[in-house]
C-alpha cells in the first residue's frame, strides 16, 4: 500500500503580516486598504496646499472600481460637497503633482444616520396590553350592533369583547 507521506511537523510559524501579503490570503485586501490610506493621506496635503486642511477628516475617499481613473468623495454635508465642487480643477492638480492620475472626482454625499434611537419599553417585558382602551372598545360595540344577531363574526365579537377587559 501506498500511503501519503505525513506532513512535516518541523515547520516554523510565520507572522501574521505574511498570511495577509500572500497572494492566496488577504494580500489583495491589504494592498487596496494601503493605497486608500496612501490616497487619503495625498488628499489631506492637496486639501491643505488649497487652504481646506480643516474638511480633511469629513471626508471618505475612494476610486470607481470600473478603472475609469474617477476619485469619489463622500462627504457629510452639503456645505462641504458645495466647496469641494468649486475647487476640484485645482484638487486634481493638487493630486496630479502628489502622482495620482484622476481624470474626474465626483462629489457625494453620504447617507445621514438617524438621530433617532429604538428604546425599549420601561417594565416588563414580556407584558402585553390587558385590554381596549375606550375609543377601541367602542368602536368593536358599534360593530356588534350592525351583526346580524345570528352571524358567527357577532359571536366571535362577542368573545372578543368578553375577553377583553376595559383599561
Amino acid at each position: 500500500m501506498n500511503f501519503a507521506p505525513k506532513p512535516s511537523r518541523n515547520k516554523v510559524a510565520h507572522e501574521w503580516l505574511d498570511y495577509l501579503r500572500d497572494s492566496d490570503g488577504l494580500g489583495g485586501i491589504l494592498a487596496k486598504t494601503e493605497d486608500l490610506a496612501k490616497l487619503k493621506a495625498s488628499l489631506n496635503l492637496a486639501l491643505i496646499e488649497l487652504e481646506l486642511g480643516h474638511l480633511a477628516s469629513k471626508i471618505e475617499a475612494g476610486w470607481r472600481t470600473n478603472g475609469q481613473n474617477e476619485l469619489f468623495l463622500l462627504v457629510g454635508s452639503a456645505s462641504i460637497a458645495s466647496r469641494l465642487q468649486q475647487v476640484l480643477p485645482s484638487l486634481i492638480n493638487e493630486l496630479a503633482k502628489k502622482g495620482y492620475a484622476c481624470s474626474a472626482i465626483k462629489v457625494r454625499l453620504k447617507p445621514a444616520t438617524p438621530t433617532w434611537e429604538v428604546k425599549p419599553r420601561d417594565g416588563d417585558k414580556n407584558s402585553r396590553p390587558r385590554g381596549f382602551n375606550q375609543v377601541a372598545r367602542s368602536s368593536w360595540e358599534g360593530l356588534l350592533d350592525k351583526l346580524a344577531p345570528d352571524s358567527d363574526l357577532r359571536k366571535a365579537v362577542e368573545r372578543l369583547l368578553q375577553s377583553k377587559p376595559k383599561q
